[in-house]
């Protein structure tokens, strides 16, 4: 079992003031998480054009030009939903060159899921967002190795704000067996969580970060995405790896759940 307080969902709480952090999501002991790149540097305008900001505090990816791919931890349940604004289109969050925000109306939430796993959700947004590209996701573990890019507008420090530009950095993988011999990571489900982070730590999604993508170059160098930021003991700390839903276990349901919307 996760230790409680701990071990937190990489989601931040945010209110009127957009890039501040209101509170961590105090999560039950079995489902912590990450939250904004620590260790990570300014991404360029237009490098990962499928990244996406939520307006509850979380990141996640254009699975479609109007569907976005998040963490389940990051909404409340399945169901009409009009509340949540997307933003694309800038890694500068203040910007409005180029900046993209659109209204949810639906979301859907993995069937089953109560925080041990199972991590990742849908929403469909009113209109697509045709000026930014799609992030492919892995349909096999043949990506689940290697190193690994993450980014997000979550915390540069554990505990801190959310951050105004989108951070970058690279993460090397974990294998399950080593991720649960560090302390709090017993609970960790092999099937369908995948680990990565560095043994001295200094490197990792954060609060605030929750739903955004892992993802790696395939064979034919493109982007595909094979984690979801999901939870974590703290943030960047020494064996301590961030811990990410494992995209491709979900692939086929995820593809259903889309063709749905």
């Amino acid at each position: 079992m996760k230790k409680f307080l701990t071990v937190l969902k990489r989601f931040a709480v945010v209110g009127a003031a957009a890039l501040a952090v209101a509170s961590l999501q105090p999560v039950s002991a079995a489902q912590a998480a990450p939250a904004p790149v620590i260790g990570g540097t300014r991404a360029a305008q237009g490098e990962f054009p499928f990244m996406v900001r939520l307006s509850m505090g979380c990141g996640g990816a254009l699975y479609t030009q109007q569907i976005v791919l998040t963490a389940a931890h990051c909404v409340s349940g399945t169901g009409a939903n009009t509340s949540i604004t997307a933003t694309a289109g800038v890694v500068d969050l203040n910007s409005t060159s180029g900046r993209v925000q659109v209204k949810s109306t639906y979301v859907y939430r993995a069937p089953g899921y109560d925080g041990n796993g199972k991590d990742w959700a849908l929403i469909k947004l009113a209109s697509p967002i045709t000026t930014q590209s799609t992030l492919k996701i892995a349909t096999t573990t043949e990506y689940n190795t290697g190193t690994f890019t993450i980014a997000g507008w979550g915390a540069a420090t554990e505990g801190g704000a959310q951050q105004r530009y989108l951070l970058k950095a690279t993460v090397p993988f974990v294998s399950d067996a080593a991720c649960r011999a560090f302390s709090g990571y017993s609970g960790l489900v092999a099937s369908d969580e995948i680990c990565a982070g560095y043994t001295a730590g200094g490197t990792d999604t954060c609060q605030g970060d929750s739903g955004g993508p892992m993802f790696r170059r395939d064979a034919a160098n493109e982007w595909i995405q094979v984690g979801i930021v999901s939870w974590g003991i703290g943030c960047a700390r020494a064996n301590a790896p961030g811990v990410y839903s494992e995209v491709s276990t979900f692939a086929s349901a995820i593809a259903s759940a889309a063709a749905s919307l």
